[in-house]
């Protein structure tokens, strides 16, 4: 849990109307509405967002799109390619605003007329990263939602790298399907993707990966892919996309 639910929030909501975004405890009617079906242990205690809550109240309209820091062209135009095919279907994607994949999901809705939903590790009045602020303003411009579990900034390192983890979850947890673009095995890269299918798998999400063994199977970029896919994960094809 990453906020305490018996936490007081009346200054936090003044500074939130003062900041142009809105707080919602699991106090307040209606929060249930919006967290259906999870375990009490699961949910967060608060959000903070700025735009359109209600993306978050049926996720079986939302998709999970994940994957590296540091894609290159070839990925980045294969993932434009499903995130355009998401968009068709009138799919919500849910990312985490970071860089490199994450922001390719979250452009490319924009792009096709989406509407996607950005989960973050920090607070709202300092958004991270720091180069994504004006992507996240278009986001909420374009009716989609930024929506973080945090009100106050981190007290340290430790707490720091677990919010990422945190933001991982959350992206599963109100999705109906995870999807992820690319990603190193664990100790070869970035993992935040790794804890988003972990998640996915453990709330009984569908998991789809990007990945074709001809051309993939060498490219350290893929390992999780590939670890994923020998694991019966489902390797995302036209058809998976009209499953979804």
């Amino acid at each position: 849990m990453a906020n305490d639910k018996n936490i007081d929030l009346d200054k936090y909501k003044i500074a939130a109307e003062k900041n142009g975004y809105k707080i919602i405890s699991i106090n307040d009617e209606g929060f249930t509405n919006i967290l259906f079906e999870q375990k009490p242990n699961e949910l967060p205690a608060i959000f903070a967002y700025k735009g359109d809550i209600t993306l978050l109240s049926d996720r079986t309209n939302n998709i999970a799109v994940v994957g590296v820091l540091t894609p290159d062209k070839d990925i980045i135009e294969r993932e434009r390619k499903i995130i355009e095919n998401l968009a068709f279907r009138k799919k919500t994607i849910i990312s985490g605003l970071a860089v490199g994949c994450d922001t390719a999901a979250h452009e490319y809705a924009l792009e096709f007329g989406a509407k996607t939903v950005a989960f973050l590790p920090s607070t709202l009045e300092k958004i991270y990263p720091k180069q994504n602020r004006e992507l996240a303003k278009r986001i909420v411009e374009a009716g989609g939602l930024l929506v973080t579990e945090y009100i106050t900034e981190p007290p340290n390192r430790f707490e720091t790298i677990k919010r990422f983890i945190q933001r991982d979850r959350l992206q599963a947890l109100f999705s109906s399907a995870a999807i992820l673009i690319a990603s190193y095995r664990k100790g070869e890269g970035d993992s935040g993707s790794r804890h988003c299918m972990q998640y996915a798998n453990k709330y009984g999400r569908k998991t789809y990966v990007m990945y074709n063994a001809k051309t993939d199977s060498n490219r350290a970029v893929f390992g999780l892919n590939a670890d994923l896919a020998a694991k019966g994960c489902s390797i995302l094809t036209l058809g998976g996309l009209n499953e979804l």
